[in-house]
């Protein structure tokens, strides 16, 4: 792919749209050119992607990542094992009770443990569940831990938390707020997500910028940028508009040509119909490249041929989960995901796509654990550990790991206390970051400290990272999460401090957490 070809012609459709402004609206576009002139310039040959694994309902991470030393394992055992059902973890070494509920502590036996470089005088564990990542984490080193992470304007320590004039994150604790502030640094209403402002810097580098921020789940304003519009495709790949996957409608070639000029065209000047058939269009053209430059996804890069018939991804066994309510093998819609996230990713290199910059995002539901707890987070801890370990092997396969970074996000973690048989709204929430280029095996931020209940059964007051329900204050900041991808990924320190605006209130020393190469 050549470059500097692709960066003039991403500076053209600029340029053109600039020429039709006049007046005071020239200005801050002429400086938004200026600015995509030096992205332009630092021009790479390399390959680099980042993928986010949203966890859409606020994770209890409290149970996925646990310290296991005397004292916090006896406050973590108190305040949770509470009626009229438990959900305090057992201590490692735990027999599995095959006798006991599906889901309950008993019938996962105990925690994992993990042993961090640098354990910070403490000992720690994984859920039962994620026995997929224990030796990713311990031996293979490819993936991190970041503790108690959450929005944050600037460092807050409990007792700034309690002053009024302190700058804290808008609407904490509301679900649709804080995904969007995850994504965005806004609540909700935001249009601009720091994955698409990171791909807005890059998109002239890749041959076809439609393929620069790519959405397997949805509409996620994590992916949009001030110029990058995201590009959705679903688990089998490009979405197909009308046509099937030998381009006919009703058996009929012409049927299908005849759609695609109807709905690639604009029959007039209203401005909605024009922006519509362009996103038409832009839908047609990507499909059609899609369709030849992806690999199927039975290939043995993603998945497992089938010895006769057709390929189901339903029941590829590459694509199914150890389900710990129904003891058998079930279909994993992540790594359906992460499948078609690899796929594209091998097929960035064709002279078809040419991507050198590319971010997505892929999602899992269900982690609003009000009740119910057990059962529903020990099946999602057992489905994001085989997604990751999945998609890592993938990479893997592909000899593209140390171009792939992931991380985890989550609209925010739980209370530490339990509400009888699940949790509520909280802030800071254990992390996971995982790659080839990443420092594993290690924690980045110091663990929190997990306390006792007072008098008031609530008041966490022997913790310093403990808010009035256990909530965890952040220990590290969305800011300084996305700047260090965004360091590894290209980014400049003006063009750090431009996507994350909350990174200049923190110490430059703690604006790069250093678990990227």
């Amino acid at each position: 792919m050549n470059i500097h070809n692709a960066s003039r012609r991403q500076f053209l459709r600029h340029a053109s749209a600039l020429s039709a402004t006049v007046g005071s609206v020239a200005a801050p576009l002429a400086l938004n050119l200026a600015a995509l002139g030096s992205a332009s310039a630092q021009a790479s040959s390399d390959y680099k992607a980042i993928v986010c694994i949203f966890l859409f309902g606020g994770n209890d991470s409290i149970n996925m990542v646990l310290p296991t030393d005397g004292a916090s394992w006896a406050n973590y055992t108190a305040v949770r094992n509470q009626a009229p059902e438990s959900i305090a973890l057992l201590p490692p070494g735990t027999a599995v009770n095959t006798g006991a509920p599906a889901g309950s502590p008993a019938r996962l036996g105990g925690v994992l443990p993990i042993n961090p470089l640098n354990a910070q005088g403490r000992s720690f564990a994984l859920h039962p569940a994620m026995a997929a990542l224990q030796a990713l984490f311990d031996t293979e080193r490819r993936l991190a831990i970041l503790p108690s992470t959450g929005p944050l304007v600037m460092p807050t320590s409990k007792a700034q938390y309690g002053q009024a004039s302190h700058p804290k994150p808008a609407s904490l604790f509301s679900h649709n707020d804080q995904q969007n502030t995850w994504q965005s640094f806004r609540p909700e209403g935001a249009t601009q997500g720091w994955g698409g402002r990171m791909g807005d810097l890059f998109a002239a580098q890749n041959a076809r910028p439609v393929f620069t921020a790519i959405s397997t789940s949805g509409n996620s304003v994590w992916l949009a940028g001030e110029t990058v519009k995201q590009y959705q495709v679903g688990t089998n790949g490009a979405i197909r508009m009308g046509s099937d996957g030998n381009g006919r409608i009703y058996g009929s070639a012409e049927v299908a040509r005849a759609l695609e000029r109807i709905v690639g065209g604009s029959r007039g000047t209203h401005l909605f119909e024009a922006d519509l058939a362009t996103v038409s269009q832009r839908a047609l053209d990507a499909e059609l490249t899609l369709r030849s430059a992806l690999k199927p996804a039975s290939d043995p890069l993603f998945g497992t041929p089938p010895a006769s018939g057709g390929y189901s991804a339903n029941s590829d066994p590459k694509l199914q989960y150890d389900n710990p309510l129904t003891g058998t093998r079930s279909a994993n819609n992540l790594a359906q995901q992460l499948q078609v996230v690899a796929r594209m990713i091998d097929a960035s290199s064709g002279a078809s796509i040419g991507a050198r910059r590319q971010v997505f995002f892929v999602s899992l539901g269900g982690f609003d654990t009000h009740d119910n707890q057990n059962r529903a987070h020990a099946d999602l801890m057992a489905r994001l550990a085989h997604g990751m370990q999945y998609f890592d092997a993938a990479l893997g396969a592909m000899g593209a790991r140390h171009a792939v970074t992931t991380f985890t996000a989550s609209d925010f973690g739980r209370t530490f206390t339990s509400n009888g048989d699940g949790t509520d709204h909280g802030w800071g929430a254990h992390h996971f970051v995982m790659g080839g280029a990443v420092r594993g095996g290690d924690l980045y931020g110091s663990f929190p400290v997990l306390g006792a209940k007072n008098a008031n059964n609530n008041n966490f007051d022997s913790s310093p990272n403990q808010l009035g329900n256990g909530s965890l204050l952040p220990e590290n900041s969305v800011d300084q999460l996305g700047a260090t991808l965004g360091r590894w990924f290209g980014l400049s320190d003006s063009q750090l401090l431009d996507v994350f605006p909350n990174l200049r209130n923190f110490d430059a020393s703690r604006r790069n957490l250093g678990f990227m190469v």
